[in-house]
């Protein structure tokens, strides 16, 4: 606890009004590669607690939409459309797709982590579990010139997974931001260019 507090992106964080230090990693990660870009439609996945949306809406501005979608609640944010549920259910999907009313997506975020049980190999499973259905989301709703960010723990599965999305997208990076802990296995693939 001592560790995180005394942790420059938290301070950084509090002091500039972001609910979490994760704003760091995406803003890093746009700065260079220019996903948000005024007026586009991102969808969040996992948003809790919501400092990626803050982000995201910021940067796409009054003409952009920003969706954003968790099994948790989320406190409202200014320009978001927040929606409680499982992106994966059918019922969760039909009510996004009522919201998104026929646009394609131009970026779908996910900065989502299982909760953990301390079973190294069982939490890295189901780490890779959601980036799977992530990217299942994403291939489907994406427009032709749509990117996929998504946050990937190095370990068992995460080069099959680099490689599943080589298979729909043209180009896959690899991503660590200055906000990501060092000792992290943490790194961000971002998928861009879909393949027809």
């Amino acid at each position: 606890m001592r560790e995180h507090l005394a942790d420059p992106f938290v301070q950084r964080a509090n002091a500039e009004g972001y609910r979490a230090r994760a704003a760091y990693k995406l803003m890093e990660i746009d700065d260079r590669d220019r996903l948000l870009r005024p007026g586009a439609v991102v969808v969040d996945l996992g948003a809790a607690p919501g400092s990626w949306c803050q982000v995201a809406a910021k940067r796409c501005g009054s003409g952009g939409r920003v969706f954003a979608l968790d099994l948790l609640p989320l406190e409202p944010i200014a320009g978001v459309d927040c929606l409680q549920g499982d992106f994966s259910d059918a019922g969760t999907l039909a009510e996004f797709e009522r919201r998104l009313d026929g646009s394609w997506i131009d970026v779908v975020l996910s900065d989502m982590a299982p909760n953990l049980s301390g079973v190294a190999t069982a939490d890295q499973a189901r780490s890779i579990m959601l980036c799977e259905l992530a990217l299942d989301f994403a291939v489907r709703r994406l427009r032709t010139s749509g990117r996929f960010l998504v946050k990937v723990f190095q370990g068992e599965g995460f080069m099959a997974f680099r490689r599943e999305m080589a298979r729909y997208f043209l180009s896959v990076q690899v991503r660590k931001p200055k906000a990501s802990r060092d000792r992290s296995a943490e790194v961000y693939l971002l998928g861009s260019q879909p393949r027809a």
